[in-house]
């Protein structure tokens, strides 16, 4: 997979890619991060990216000239099967999101700024716009990480164990259940006697009925869906 990141401040994107699973995942080869600074395509004197609203407002926006001039350099090297617009007013990142991402080949990423990007640049070149929760960010930069981070994980490899993300909270709609690991006794408190049985049949099925319930009691309207 290939991800591309459009954005005003690509230092503060790099650091998280530099660590832990998406560092490694980048090493192993199986993912491939870049970062578009798009001053870099603009041809004013102060590498200016945003202007005024036309009909006046407060808050600056984000010009379609250099988003177009990005997007389409890269599109004329590659396909791509997303072109995804971070802002808060987008479908609301969830499992099955991240799933459908995982299985892609090519993705381009575009952070939003300021009080936004023009919306001729998502009426033309966005496929998809997310969110990561009801409240607004000082930019998409946090929320293209966050959504990276829910991606490349289920990309086959890049776990240890790579069924350890198919019993994730969230998938199939259930969260996870407790878990447990050494030592079976901790000041008096116990691990369930099920876990330590040996009988794995049995151990599923606590598993199963414990997702159930703890959906049930925190988040009941993942059972309605």
């Amino acid at each position: 997979m290939r991800i591309d990141i459009i954005t005003v401040v690509p230092d503060l994107l790099k650091s998280p890619f530099e660590a832990s699973i998406m560092k490694r995942s980048i090493e192993k080869g199986l993912v491939e991060v870049q970062f578009h600074n798009l001053r870099d395509y603009t041809d004013t004197n102060y590498k200016q990216v945003d202007d005024y609203q036309f009909g006046g407002g407060a808050g600056m926006v984000m010009m379609i000239e250099p988003i177009d001039k990005c997007i389409s350099k890269l599109k004329s090297e590659r396909d791509y099967d997303e072109v995804i617009y971070m802002t808060p007013d987008g479908e609301t990142l969830n499992q099955g999101i991240a799933n459908q991402l995982s299985l892609k080949g090519n993705l381009i990423i575009l952070c939003g700024h300021y009080k936004g990007v023009d919306q001729r640049v998502r009426d033309h070149f966005i496929t998809k716009e997310i969110s990561v929760g009801d409240y607004v960010l000082s930019g998409g930069e946090l929320g293209a990480l966050i959504l990276c981070d829910t991606v490349i994980r289920l990309i086959p490899g890049v776990l240890g164990n790579e069924t350890s993300a198919l019993t994730d909270s969230f998938q199939d709609n259930l969260l996870a259940p407790p878990i447990y690991t050494r030592p079976a006794e901790y000041k008096g408190w116990k691990v369930p006697e099920v876990l330590t049985s040996g009988n794995f049949p049995k151990i599923e099925t606590w598993r199963e009925e414990q997702a159930y319930q703890r959906t049930k009691d925190r988040r009941p309207d993942l059972l309605d869906e």
